[in-house]
């Protein structure tokens, strides 16, 4: 039987130049296409996570703005559950500057807006105990990420924490999430120290293991991912692919999962599905918008099996 899948976080609207190349302080690079699209990480991974097929609710905050009524609707449209959400008068939805290179790397500014307003007491909206999964990011407060582990994990949910941006977390916070998924620049912040090269992955990720999380995905782009349990290590590829746009990519690789964790999977096999999620992913434009459905992934990993 699906788990129900509880997202708690952000959502933005994505306001993205691509060019050539990304601009040195001081410097205008000009001749860049301009395109609008749905984002956040909380949302990102939302969508993702029903497009693979899981069963979502959104809880999130948003400005009673045009924006905000877009998002909504957009996540509307992806049959996600909105009915949580809460809209506030005289706070902007939130909104993200983004900048994509011809090599597919960007750079992100984010105005929080609305995002920065969801509240500890906000958690009172949905009662816990209906999910099987929780998934958090930390494009909100932090102590509302705290605060949403601590109940997640008295009611018993299997919780995913994407700790990004990043920041410094507390122990007793880790020590109450069942997998922590960040990528490599993530990883150094968690763990408080440089990570200088794929040799010092593995014991870094172990430190991590030992002062919290159950389990550790390290997400490495076109490396594909590292899987961390308490049994062992495995790196799973990512197939090879031409890159178009890599916004959104990590926030595919974990709705994914979430979706296919919520069908039964165990860990390993939901990381090979994630990983072919996201090299589906980076081959579109946009956050959202890049993210695969179930049966095009599906189709993927037959072709490149």
């Amino acid at each position: 039987m699906k788990k129900k899948i509880l997202v708690i976080g952000s959502s933005n609207t994505d306001m993205v130049v691509y060019t050539k190349h990304l601009p040195s302080p001081g410097e205008t690079v000009m001749g860049g296409e301009f395109k609008v699209f749905a984002g956040g990480k909380g949302a990102n991974q939302a969508v993702a996570a029903a497009r693979s097929g899981g069963e979502v609710i959104f809880l999130g905050a948003f400005g009673e703005d045009s924006f905000g009524a877009e998002r909504i609707a957009d996540l509307d449209r992806e049959g996600i559950d909105t009915s949580r959400v809460k809209r506030m008068k005289d706070v902007s939805s939130g909104v993200a500057l983004i900048m994509v290179d011809s090599h597919a790397e960007n750079i992100i500014s984010v105005a929080p807006g609305a995002n920065d307003r969801l509240f500890p007491a906000d958690l009172d909206r949905v009662e816990f105990s209906e999910f099987g999964l929780v998934v958090i990011q930390m494009e909100i407060p932090l102590e509302t990420v705290e605060a949403a582990i601590e109940r997640a994990a008295r009611a018993g949910c299997f919780t995913i924490l994407n700790p990004a941006p990043a920041r410094p977390l507390p122990k007793r916070v880790l020590k109450k999430v069942d997998l922590l998924i960040p990528n490599r620049g993530e990883l150094e912040v968690v763990v408080e120290t440089p990570v200088p090269g794929d040799d010092a992955l593995i014991p870094a990720a172990r430190k991590i293991l030992e002062e919290g999380p159950r389990n550790l995905v390290v997400t490495l782009g076109s490396k594909g991912s590292l899987l961390v349990e308490p049994e062992g290590t495995c790196q799973v590829d990512a197939p090879r692919v031409k890159a178009v746009d890599t916004t959104g990519a990590g926030d595919c690789f974990i709705g994914s999962l979430a979706a296919a964790l919520s069908r039964g999977n165990k860990l390993r096999a939901a990381v090979e599905y994630a990983t072919a999620a996201a090299a589906l992913s980076v081959q579109r434009s946009g956050a959202q918008n890049s993210m695969p459905r179930r049966e095009e992934v599906e189709a993927f990993r037959s072709a490149n099996s």
